[in-house]
C-alpha cells in the first residue's frame, strides 16, 4: 500500500495512519522524523538543514525530497509506505509525484479524512490533557465522569496555547488554501478518495479500508 493521508487539524489523519501501520505494516515516513534524524546523525545533509533551522528559515523541497528518496531506498518495495506531513501544497506534490515516478514507487492512494469546519474547531479547541494522567480529553466529546475523574483527583484540564479558537480558525484556513489545489491534482490524477471523518474511530477506520482494499 502506497498512500498518502490528507486532511484538516483535527481530522484524526495520525490516528488512522497508525491503524493503516498496526494492521498493513506500512512504514510511515515523516518528513519530521527525517529531518531531525538527519540532524541527529550529523550527515551532510543534516548538517545543511541545522544550519538553516538555525537561522529560522524552511527547509527546501529539495531537501526534503533526498531524505524521502532516501527513506524510501531503505524500505522493501513490498512493503508500501505512508507519507506523513508531506505534501503540504500543490508545487510539493507535483515535485513528489515526480520523484515517485521516478523510481516506479507511485502513489496508489490519497485519502482525504473529510470533517465539517465547526466539529474541527470543537475537537481541538475542546481538547485537554490531565496534568495528573497525561491523559487527552475533551470537554465536548470525552464523558463527564472521565472529565470528572481528573479533576476530582486534583488534577487541572490543561488546554495547549495553539488549541484556541484564534489559533485554530488561521491552521484551518491556511490548510484550506494549500490543500485544495492538491485535492484537484490528485483527483486528476484518478487516486484521490474522500471519506467522512466524523463519527467513531473505528467507523472511520472502517470507511477508510473501503477505499483502499
Amino acid at each position: 500500500m502506497r498512500i498518502i493521508l490528507l486532511g484538516a487539524p483535527g481530522s484524526g489523519k495520525g490516528t488512522q495512519a497508525e491503524n493503516l501501520m498496526r494492521d498493513y505494516g506500512c512504514p510511515q515516513i515523516s518528513t519530521g522524523v527525517l529531518l531531525r534524524e538527519a540532524v541527529e546523525q550529523g550527515t551532510s545533509i543534516g548538517k545543511i538543514v541545522e544550519e538553516i533551522m538555525a537561522r529560522g528559515e524552511l527547509v527546501s523541497d529539495d531537501i526534503v525530497l533526498d531524505l524521502i528518496a532516501s527513506s524510501l531506498e531503505e524500505i522493501e518495495n513490498d512493503k508500501g509506505y505512508l507519507l506523513d506531513g508531506y505534501p503540504r501544497n500543490i508545487n510539493q506534490a507535483k515535485s513528489l509525484s515526480i520523484l515517485l515516478d521516478s523510481i516506479d514507487r507511485p502513489l496508489q492512494h490519497t485519502i482525504l479524512i473529510d470533517v465539517d469546519p465547526e466539529v474541527l474547531i470543537k475537537r481541538l479547541s475542546g481538547r485537554r490533557t490531565c496534568s495528573l494522567t497525561g491523559k487527552t480529553l475533551n470537554i465536548y466529546f470525552s464523558s463527564q465522569e472521565e472529565l470528572d475523574a481528573c479533576t476530582d483527583s486534583g488534577g487541572e484540564l490543561i488546554q495547549r496555547d495553539d488549541d484556541h479558537i484564534d489559533s485554530i480558525t488561521k491552521r484551518i484556513a491556511v490548510y484550506k488554501e494549500q490543500t485544495e489545489p492538491m485535492i484537484q491534482f490528485y483527483s486528476e490524477m484518478g487516486i484521490l478518495k474522500v471519506i467522512d471523518g466524523e463519527g467513531a474511530v473505528d467507523k472511520v477506520y472502517s470507511r477508510l479500508l473501503s477505499q483502499v482494499n
